[in-house]
């Protein structure tokens, strides 16, 4: 893995979020099967994940498989099935002992009972580490999540009259976390595809055209020093009072305090 930056030298994001794309284009380049590609997406996750705790992100949450990848060949999502299985049998010892933490979002009622006991598992054995938050974004949607999100609150008895921003939040499927600083898709893609729409309302956006087993530490290292060029707002003008809503520029309120 590259080198990365002295810690000083960075603004580091507090929770990065990643679709993982390309891994059928990486194959297809390399007149693989799809399948391979998925394997080497597999290895780069890893490295990413080690490179993530080393920079010190304390949350990374990663698109494994979304709710309408169910529309792909059986036997590619079969095959992404399996692979999920040997990946956590390879590589949740290691994982536990370099202190990450494994959260599953996601509707697990849908997939088999073998892959959601393994998740279930994956989460229960790492529950007692802190380092890293991973979170695993399986059979996941955005729109799902929000809609489970009312349903839940609806059940909890929760007034229309009190449904507040904060109170819905409470019940998405990723509560514990707060929401990502920074959110990456690699593949070339520009588009968020159904992920985290609550919870990226003011995150900054990094597209590279990257494909995602070839994504490592120096990667992440781009799409962290692209973050912190930039000024978060959040609706506000910021610092240099030229972000939207701002009525002018700076130099434009200073001559309007001067009389000028």
């Amino acid at each position: 893995m590259a080198a990365l930056p002295s810690s000083t030298s960075l603004a580091i994001p507090r929770h990065v979020a990643i679709v993982m794309d390309g891994n059928g284009r990486w194959a297809r380049k390399r007149f693989m099967p799809r399948g391979l590609g998925h394997k080497a997406g597999v290895d780069a996750l890893v490295e990413v994940v080690r490179a993530a705790a080393n920079r010190g992100v304390g949350f990374l949450t990663v698109f494994a498989f979304s709710s309408e990848n169910w529309k792909r060949p059986e036997e590619e999502v079969s095959g992404l099935m399996s692979l999920l299985l040997v990946a956590l049998s390879k590589h949740m010892g290691k994982l536990k002992a370099d202190g990450v933490r494994i959260r599953v979002a996601g509707d697990l009622e849908q997939v088999s009972d073998k892959v959601r006991s393994a998740l279930l598992e994956s989460e229960a054995s790492t529950a007692g580490n802190d380092r890293l938050v991973l979170t695993v974004a399986f059979n996941y949607g955005g729109r799902w999540d929000i809609v489970q999100a009312c349903q839940r609150a609806m059940a909890a008895g929760v007034a229309p009259e009190a449904l507040d921003e904060a109170t819905l939040s409470g019940f998405m499927t990723m509560s514990y976390a707060p929401d990502p600083d920074l959110l990456i898709r690699t593949g070339g893609e520009v588009r968020l595809s159904n992920f985290l729409l609550w919870q990226s309302a003011y995150s900054e956006l990094y597209f590279t055209d990257c494909l995602w087993p070839d994504f490592d530490g120096a990667e992440l290292d781009r799409a962290i020093e692209s973050y912190g060029e930039r000024e978060r707002r959040f609706g506000d003008v910021g610092a240099s009072g030229e972000g939207e809503g701002a009525v002018g520029g700076l130099d434009d309120v200073l001559a309007e305090r001067e009389g000028l």
